[in-house]
């Protein structure tokens, strides 16, 4: 099986059948843990999966594979008294996961777009080019995103579509700007200092990074391209904890 479909069955019997036992079949003896909910290594892997509540689940959204990773979208059900949005990414080393890194916000019931924080395209675009998705959206993250440039936004998002998911920000490069001058005002400016990674599969294209949101967040944004702009995103963004159970760091 490929990447993708290797992640796919680990997770599923690890999340969806609740079965400590899958750690055996599909994770490497030096797994790498990246997440704040759990140590380093298999065994604390074993210890969180053996210890999820029987209503527990997980419903999957998206799935972006590139090369040795692939990332999961979806909601977890059980991991506290509400549903997380989450991003995972695993890289997959000689057939076993090998890494994992995550975020995780709410979800949230009423958006201002009216979309949910997950819904849109399931499955990345067949025939898509996946190295120009990739091209757009790194330039996009260095210039707008790292840079502050938004002179040259309208050169990346489509000024015609752009749906969006983030809970907080309607529809179009207008509900963009309104929801970012709101955060501005609460003292949340989006700062964007490091891009840790980007996975990308067609035109859909995410990206990992780190930077300041009024306090130390990952950012975690997916976006869907086509006709050479960006049309849709995605996001979470997850404070970046004091303490980790591990020393591996978030990213």
């Amino acid at each position: 099986m490929d990447t993708k479909e290797l992640v796919l069955k680990a997770a599923g019997e690890l999340f969806g059948d609740r079965d400590p036992s899958a750690v055996d079949r599909w994770v490497a003896a030096d797994y790498r843990q990246h997440s704040s909910l759990a140590a380093d290594g298999p065994e604390a892997l074993r210890t969180l999966v053996a210890g999820l509540p029987a209503g527990f689940r997980y419903e999957l959204a998206r799935v972006v594979a590139d090369g040795d990773l692939v990332a999961l979208h979806g909601v977890y059900h059980g991991f506290g008294p509400e549903p997380l949005v989450a991003f995972d990414l695993f890289r997959v080393e000689n057939g076993k996961l090998a890494e994992h890194w995550d975020g995780l916000t709410p979800l949230v019931a009423t958006t201002a777009s009216g979309r949910s924080q997950t819904d849109g395209p399931a499955e990345p675009l067949a025939g898509a080019a996946t190295e120009t998705s990739r091209a757009l959206v790194a330039e996009f993250a260095r210039r707008v995103l790292q840079d502050a440039d938004y002179s040259v936004l309208t050169d990346y998002i489509s000024t015609e579509t752009y749906h969006q998911h983030n809970p907080e920000a309607a529809d179009g490069l207008d509900g963009f700007g309104a929801a970012a001058a709101k955060w501005a005002e609460q003292g949340k400016n989006l700062v964007y200092k490091t891009v840790h990674r980007v996975v990308a599969e067609g035109d859909l294209v995410l990206l990992q990074s780190e930077g300041e949101f009024g306090e130390p967040v990952a950012y975690w944004d997916l976006f869907r391209v086509a006709d050479g702009r960006i049309v849709e995103h995605w996001d979470v963004i997850a404070p970046i904890p004091a303490r980790l159970p591990h020393d591996n760091g978030l990213f």
